[in-house]
């Protein structure tokens, strides 16, 4: 497995700096989009940080934001909107009327679609480092598939094969105060859906997943 693929980050930083101009350019455009184009502008884990920095907010587990709770969330990330816009983003995703929004079906609507093939691609490079199937990759998950040893910073010694790994599973939690070591299916998948939004062909997506992961 080579998670440091270079084409991934030439995408990556080519997303980011496309999305900043789209956020900048001064053309009116509806809050969700700006959400987006924020997240994209910080990355690929930029919709997955702000899936952890909500769900920090979640004091009772419920997995669902309230209006007030949505409003701090959305402002602690510098979103430049209204409070009026922040509460027609809400109601848009407060499909029901409950007063309250889904967490796992907000980053849904929030992360660009995904073709079923690219999905399916995505869900195999889970699977092969999930290796105890307990819908969770971790250090101890990524000691059976990633070697290390032709890492340029084992090889030196300025780097341990942990803490190589842990490098390795930050580059998917999006960001400072949200690491945690593991990872879900659904961040895997909210992490590779934005990389997937700047690759227009489904064959060089495959490509790209299968030399990444070596599959």
């Amino acid at each position: 497995m080579d998670p440091s693929n270079g084409d991934l980050y030439t995408l990556e930083a080519n997303l980011a700096n496309k999305s900043l101009r789209e956020l900048t350019d001064g053309a009116d455009k509806d809050p969700i989009t700006k959400l987006r184009l924020l997240c994209f502008s910080r990355g690929a884990t930029g919709i997955l940080g702000l899936g952890r920095a909500f769900r920090a907010m979640d004091d009772d587990g419920s997995k669902a934001l309230n209006e007030e709770e949505f409003i701090t969330g959305i402002r602690d990330i510098g979103l430049d909107v209204t409070d009026d816009e922040i509460r027609q983003m809400f109601n848009t995703f407060d499909e029901d009327g409950s007063g309250s929004i889904n967490m796992t079906e907000f980053l849904l609507k929030l992360r660009p679609p995904m073709s079923q093939c690219r999905i399916s691609i995505v869900d195999q490079a889970f699977d092969k480092m999930d290796k105890d199937d307990d819908g969770v990759i971790t250090i101890a998950d990524l000691k059976n598939v990633y070697s290390v040893k032709e890492h340029p910073k084992y090889q030196s010694g300025e780097m341990s094969e942990d803490e190589i790994l842990t490098q390795f599973l930050h580059n998917f939690e999006g960001g400072r105060g949200n690491l945690d070591g593991k990872i879900t299916r659904e961040e895997f998948i909210n992490y590779y859906a934005t990389i997937s939004a700047s690759i227009d062909n489904d064959m060089y997506f495959d490509l790209m997943m299968r030399r990444a992961y070596a599959m």
